[in-house]
């Protein structure tokens, strides 16, 4: 056992690459997106580091081309889930006592593996798989899984070294223990960057974790796991079982060695597994740890002293950026009236210009959605917009299945603050404007109360008197909260993500503060000339 204080490389947000026309990162991409389109993998379930194959297989389709099959992959079902929990509780023994620096050692060379040789195949698997254009991915797959993997081994050892006062005679220490069974982690298909934190976070802990992907982003949470392997993360240590939500989960929620759950999805999920928690409360070994992020219902605010270039730039990249399927994506605009009839001709100008298509064409800003369920939710709302007599599609709004799940990028203009697409999350690329005509205070009031979301939200002013009003008055309604820009793009190290209300438990990724939920300390005391008698001072007689 070395005797040495390790110090973490300090970590660096991972440059973005801009692929421009003959650069050689575009080209090296282009080649690894050719390759890759004309595969056809076949992906198992991975369960202490074995392949599983079980024939009870879905396909992985690309979302822009919905004929094109990218691969199949193996669901689980109960026999494969017993064996997930019983490879976590095995590699739990020595993974969880293993030094810190170790553990640590796995994902730094992650961080570099990605950053090298795996670059181009977690950018091309998103790409392929979930119809981000290559800046969205590049952002995503690439760099923000990165800085993941850099930042929290120093959130890490920061925490570690955090250690109580010592008063003359007695030591006291802090220890940071791995929490006693398997952590749960269900991923999201929208960000595989979160597909990759979700377990590795309280691995790096010394935690052991049944990773459950959301089946429309199988295919690249694979690629992780080849990623994982190859920075030598121990066989067990995270178990990658796709299946469906049903099957995976309710097993392994009832199941006593439960130590956490860690998620990213829907409100409605979470809070089934919430309360599927609580009904077995009584029989698990120790109380859960339960991180979520569940969703949001995001608003851009604006002054009437708005920037309107800033804020019509802020409405198109915040609202329809990657389709718009991003929890912290605009969904909902408070605009004052005599500001919109300024703002509109520019925002539809810009939109006008707005590309969408297959994400193998760089030219293209947008491409599908994910799957047709959202699609025909999507629709739904959007056809909803059509019928309405308070609200009125002023751009956008044709939704087209026939060779990919495409849905135009949709501004919709209501005059009424309570129009369902300003209240209920839509998480497609819809955006809903409502020209206030109430004083500042009100309206700020009415944006605060509107949502039952507290995520991301962002306000555009250049009074500054407005900005601190704002900033005061929605101090609840955003656990992001963004001044004069877009209420999207949190940088690990830098915005740590999360928010309240029903938008989940704010735990902020990319920061201590969730690392601290995968650890349960212990308190050691040593005094060095401990008393030889009971009796005190104040009981002698003189």
């Amino acid at each position: 056992m070395s005797n040495a204080f390790f110090k973490v490389p300090p970590p660096q947000n991972e440059p973005v690459r801009n692929y421009a026309p003959g650069s050689a990162e575009r080209t090296s991409l282009e080649m690894q997106l050719h390759a890759m389109a004309n595969d056809v993998v076949d992906i198992p379930i991975i369960i202490g580091g074995e392949e599983v194959r079980t024939g009870n297989t879905k396909p992985c389709v690309m979302p822009h081309d919905h004929q094109h099959v990218l691969g199949h992959y193996h669901q689980a079902g109960p026999k494969e889930i017993e064996a997930a929990i019983a490879s976590c509780n095995q590699a739990w023994h020595t993974w969880s006592e293993m030094a810190w620096e170790d553990r640590a050692a796995v994902f730094l060379k992650a961080a570099e593996l990605l950053a090298g040789p795996y670059r181009d195949v977690l950018n091309a698997a998103t790409m392929l798989g979930q119809s981000k254009t290559v800046l969205q991915a590049e952002i995503d797959s690439a760099c923000e899984l990165i800085d993941f993997y850099r930042f929290n081994p120093h959130f890490m050892a920061s925490l570690y070294s955090e250690q109580p006062e010592s008063p003359l005679g007695v030591w006291n220490r802090s220890e940071y223990r791995a929490l006693e069974g398997f952590v749960f982690s269900v991923t999201p298909f929208n960000f595989t960057s979160i597909a990759g934190n979700l377990p590795t976070a309280p691995a790096m802990m010394g935690n052991v974790s049944i990773w459950k992907p959301a089946s429309s982003s199988v295919y690249s949470g694979y690629f992780i796991m080849k990623l994982l392997e190859e920075a030598g993360l121990p066989p067990g240590v995270i178990n990658y079982v796709p299946g469906s939500g049903a099957s995976v989960g309710n097993a392994v929620i009832a199941h006593q060695d439960l130590a956490g759950v860690h998620f990213t999805g829907s409100t409605g999920v979470f809070q089934g597994m919430w309360r599927s928690i609580g009904e077995n409360i009584a029989r698990y070994r120790s109380y859960p740890r339960i991180v979520g992020e569940t969703g949001g219902k995001d608003f851009i605010f604006a002054h009437e002293s708005a920037d309107i270039d800033a804020l019509a730039i802020a409405i198109l990249r915040g609202a329809f950026e990657y389709q718009g399927q991003k929890c912290s994506a605009a969904s909902r605009v408070y605009v004052p009236k005599k500001l919109w009839s300024k703002l509109k001709p520019r925002l539809l100008a810009e939109m006008e210009t707005v590309t969408q298509g297959d994400v193998r064409d760089f030219s293209n800003f947008m491409s599908a959605v994910i799957d047709r369920g959202a699609f025909n939710s999507i629709s739904d709302y959007v056809q909803h917009a059509k019928q309405a007599a308070d609200a009125t599609v002023i751009f956008g709004g044709t939704c087209d299945d026939r060779k990919g799940f495409y849905i135009e990028p949709t501004v919709i203009e209501t005059s009424n603050p309570s129009f369902k697409t300003m209240c209920e999350e839509i998480f497609g690329p819809v955006v809903t404007i409502y020209p206030y005509d109430m004083s500042y205070e009100e309206a700020l009031d009415l944006c605060d109360r509107t949502s039952p979301y507290a995520l991301t939200g962002a306000i555009f002013a250049q009074d500054r008197g407005a900005i601190a009003q704002a900033t005061r008055s929605l101090r609840h309604a955003a656990g992001n909260f963004y001044i004069n820009d877009k209420p999207t793009g949190a940088v690990v190290g830098q915005q740590p993500f999360g928010g309240g209300r029903a938008s989940g438990t704010n735990d902020k990724a990319g920061s201590k503060i969730n690392l601290l939920k995968w650890v349960n300390s212990r308190s050691i005391k040593e005094t060095f000339n401990p008393p030889k008698r009971y009796d005190y001072p104040h009981m002698r007689e003189s």
